[in-house]
């Protein structure tokens, strides 16, 4: 295997690799990266990467897609749709949670830092294990349950109003910037199911036409799956999608209370 060598325009600092612009570029931004391949053996760092803007897209995911394309190919992330739809681009951008596809370069002033989401283990680079989250969405059977047979040869349906119901909770996209901002789930997001899970636990609640409702309530009455939440509200203030996993989880909340009386 040929030796991976640095771009002619890139040097070593004494704390992370530097990569500057082309020559002659005028509108330049820098990017100050997490770097990290636990197969090297070397400790995480930073790396600065310099993107003539002029001949780079709007948005964070553009500029790292031309940082890998162009300057350091082994850089390593996450990205699918480039919509706000898949949800792979979640990262954390100037400390805050968002989707790389939907975040502007310009709404943010001077160099930007860009890390893996907060307080999960990391893969390589920008990529965090999402092993454990998944097998925590997998834990609340996130499908139609039911007990009577279906309606002949028809769909199980709902009126419009059970259907409306289910708005700002279907849209999750599992990016996890909701679980990944709360202080909860970085405590104990061993046994608290966290606010984006909890939001589609309730999706299921909500839903007309599920006949599991005791079942799913019963899975959930536990100290920490569920009332580990403390309505700091960073689940809400981060979501790329605007919905209020807080909100679901005191629904449910509601919900236990109404069966016990």
């Amino acid at each position: 295997m040929a030796e991976f060598t640095l771009p002619k325009n890139s040097k070593i600092n004494g704390k992370g690799r530097v990569h500057k612009a082309p020559a002659g570029a005028k509108n330049v931004k820098s990017f100050k990266i997490y770097r990290y391949d636990p197969e090297s053996g070397e400790n995480p760092r930073y790396d600065q990467f310099e993107v003539d803007l002029d001949e780079c897209g709007p948005m964070v995911l553009d500029a790292l897609i031309k940082i890998k394309g162009e300057q350091d190919s082994t850089l390593t992330f996450r990205r699918s749709c480039r919509e706000g739809i898949c949800g792979s681009c979640s990262m954390n951008m100037d400390g805050r949670n968002g989707l790389a596809c939907t975040t502007a370069i310009e709404d943010h002033k001077g160099e930007i830092r860009i890390t893996p989401l907060p307080h999960m283990d990391v893969v390589k680079d920008l990529v965090p294990d999402f092993s454990h989250f998944y097998a925590q969405y997998a834990s609340i059977q996130p499908w139609l349950q039911t007990v009577t047979p279906p309606p002949s040869g028809k769909e199980r349906l709902q009126s419009p109003q059970d259907r409306a119901k289910l708005d700002g909770l279907y849209e999750c996209i599992l990016c996890a910037c909701c679980s990944t901002a709360c202080p909860s789930y970085w405590w104990n997001s061993d046994k608290f199911l966290g606010p984006a899970i909890l939001l589609q636990a309730y999706r299921w609640l909500a839903d007309s036409r599920d006949e599991m409702t005791g079942e799913r309530l019963d899975e959930l009455e536990d100290p920490f799956r569920l009332y580990r939440c403390h309505t700091i509200m960073n689940c809400a203030n981060v979501c790329p999608k605007g919905l209020n996993p807080a909100k679901a989880i005191a629904e449910t909340k509601k919900l236990m209370f109404e069966r016990q009386v």
